[in-house]
Order: C-alpha cells, then structure tokens, then sequence
C-alpha cells in the first residue's frame, strides 16, 4: 500500500461534498499546486541563502541563458521591461561585482553586460540548490517513469498554452 499524503485527506474531505468530483484530477491537480508551493519556497530560501533578490537573480539567470553576456537590450526584452528599469539593475548588480560592463566589440554605440566569476558562481549555488532539491523530489520516480511523467505533462501543457496561456517564462 503507498503512503497517504496530505492531499488524499483533502480528496476524501471533498468527496462527499461535490459527488462528482473526480478524484484523480482533483489529486493530480492538488498535488501539482503544492508542489509548485514547494519548489517556490526552496527557491526564495536559496536567494536568501545566497543573498539574492527576485530581481537580481531573474537578471542573473536571463544573462546565463545568454551565454553570460548579451546587451542591456537583449536583457530587457528577456525580462519584459524597459529599459531604464534593467539600467537600474545593471548598475546594483555591477556594484556588488555580478556583472561588468564592456564596450561592443560589434557597434561601438553599444555595451555588453557580462556575467563575472563572482556573479556565475553566485547564481549557480543558487540553482543548484533548487536542482538538488527537484533530484530528490523525482529521485523517487526511476528513469522511465520520469520520462513518463514529462511527457504527460508535456501534453497538459500544450492544452493550457493553446488557450493562449500567460507567458510560461
């Protein structure tokens, strides 16, 4: 038999009180929420851990899904804003010696923002405290059942971005 957690006693609770409830979509559908309470949770304690805010770290993890450097441009439309407001976070992120600024070797109109040693290693932890905490979580799930599971959801996913769901990034 396999252990009970805290959303079987919720399904159980609702039972009654809607019978038409499906109880495995209500289970699955619970059971991914509190998941993504979690896992939002591990990540605030890892910018606490590593003394990051939301922004700093959002900013930080644009410009490695970059390469490590990219223009203040490139940056903003990443992040959906404008761009004084990544102006703003270049300048704090460069005080605490994250990111340095460089002239385009391409358009000498331009810079580049690029990811330091300091500021690599610094979103790295961060990610990889969250990384070891999604192992331990699907660790639990062999190899074929995680492909399994990416799968299934890949298909949910599809679903709700066809109904023109909000930006996933």
């Amino acid at each position: 038999m396999q252990r009970r957690d805290w959303t079987d006693g919720h399904v159980e609770r609702w039972r009654p009180v809607l019978p038409d409830l499906d109880p495995d979509v209500e289970g699955a559908v619970t059971r991914m929420k509190k998941l993504s309470v979690h896992l939002r949770r591990v990540r605030e304690q890892s910018l606490v851990d590593f003394d990051l805010d939301r922004q700093e770290f959002d900013t930080l993890h644009k410009l490695a899904g970059r390469g490590g450097k990219a223009a203040p441009s490139e940056l903003a439309a990443d992040l959906d804003l404008a761009p004084a407001s990544v102006t703003g976070r270049l300048d704090a992120l460069e005080r605490r010696g994250f990111v340095r600024r460089t002239p385009s070797t391409t358009d000498r109109r331009r810079v580049d923002v690029e990811l330091t040693d300091e500021g690599r290693s610094t979103w790295t932890g961060a990610m990889d405290f969250l990384g070891h905490e999604e192992y331990r979580l699907l660790g639990v799930l062999d190899k074929d059942e995680r492909a399994l599971l990416n799968d299934m959801l890949r298909r949910i996913m599809v679903v709700a971005e066809d109904r023109g769901g909000a930006d996933w990034d």
